[in-house]
């Protein structure tokens, strides 16, 4: 069982200090969990789903989160925030303790891409002690522990029902009123790639319009990533890619994405480089949502000619 009782003094967590903590092999509480928040978009060339590549290798001990499943499943939209009672439901299933040590990780070929989204579920659902690996790539080219197959199994707790903290997400309107306003003084940040965010490239959902909302500013992912490693950028770099960008760190930031998982690293991305000190939220919903509710006579969906 890869638990353990060491603590982790950051939010991210390096691959030696994840492996040190598992040795111990405590399994008494409060317990360090790896949660493999693994997910790839729909129009993935290669076919892959997070649960395969959770069985084809993963952190001994880990247990799969599934973000299409723990969401909003009758929402037209992908993998909106769950009911607190599907939270509570997933996190019993997965065998979590309120008191457990939470550490997501995402895929080797990934790097950096929806474990964020699973961390800042976890949070905004208020588990107490959540940490982001950084990353599983390099933990598997440092040669640590892998295993393969369905996973360890593991006993059902029962996790205690949850609120969730509203505050740190944007709905719809209070963002259509963000769009409408230019003088709000709120930022919002989208992590779609560039040629998506001036609509001259397509969404991966079929039949959906590219663009921007009015007023965000363009942060792809890959800007915030090692381009080798795939590791976020350090805090210093990070900010300097804010600052380059004209972001004020004190004022409220919304971060948006296509469906509200890549928006997370943004917001992880400030937390590290000391930003967003005023409110930071996100866009559960993101451009498919947007793009599926304003109306053309809305003037809504920006273009790089507009």
């Amino acid at each position: 069982m890869a638990t353990s009782q060491r603590a982790f003094g950051t939010y991210l967590v390096s691959p030696s200090e994840l492996n040190t903590a598992l040795k111990s092999g405590s399994a008494t509480s409060p317990r360090t969990i790896p949660i493999c928040g693994s997910w790839f978009l729909p129009n993935d060339p290669q076919k892959r789903t997070g649960s395969q590549v959770f069985k084809q290798g993963h952190i001994p001990g880990a247990r799969f989160f599934d973000l299409d499943k723990v969401s909003d499943t009758s929402s037209p939209y992908p993998h909106m925030l769950p009911s607190p009672e599907v939270f509570q439901d997933a996190l019993s299933a997965l065998g979590v303790k309120r008191d457990d040590r939470l550490v997501v990780y995402d895929t080797a070929e990934l790097g950096i891409f929806s474990a964020p989204r699973v961390a800042w579920t976890l949070k905004v659902f208020g588990h107490p002690s959540v940490h982001l690996l950084n990353n599983f790539k390099s933990y598997v080219e440092q040669g640590l522990p892998i295993e393969a197959g369905e996973g360890e199994s593991f006993e059902q707790t029962d996790y205690p029902l949850p609120s969730l903290e509203k505050s740190r997400v944007a709905s719809f309107e209070e963002v259509k009123a963000i769009a409408q306003d230019s003088s709000n003084g709120v930022q919002v940040l989208d992590a779609r790639s560039s040629g998506r965010w001036r609509g001259v490239d397509p969404e991966p959902r079929p039949g959906l319009s590219s663009g921007h909302i009015p007023g965000s500013i363009s942060v792809p992912v890959p800007e915030l990533l090692d381009p080798t490693t795939k590791t976020l950028l350090p805090g210093d770099k990070l900010k300097a890619i804010f600052e380059s960008k004209g972001i004020d760190p004190n004022a409220p930031i919304v971060s948006s994405c296509g469906t509200g998982v890549t928006a997370t690293i943004i917001d992880t991305a400030l937390i590290e480089a000391g930003y967003g000190q005023g409110i930071r939220r996100i866009y559960d919903g993101s451009w498919t949502e947007w793009a599926m509710r304003v109306k053309p006579e809305d003037g809504l969906i920006k273009k790089m000619e507009q």
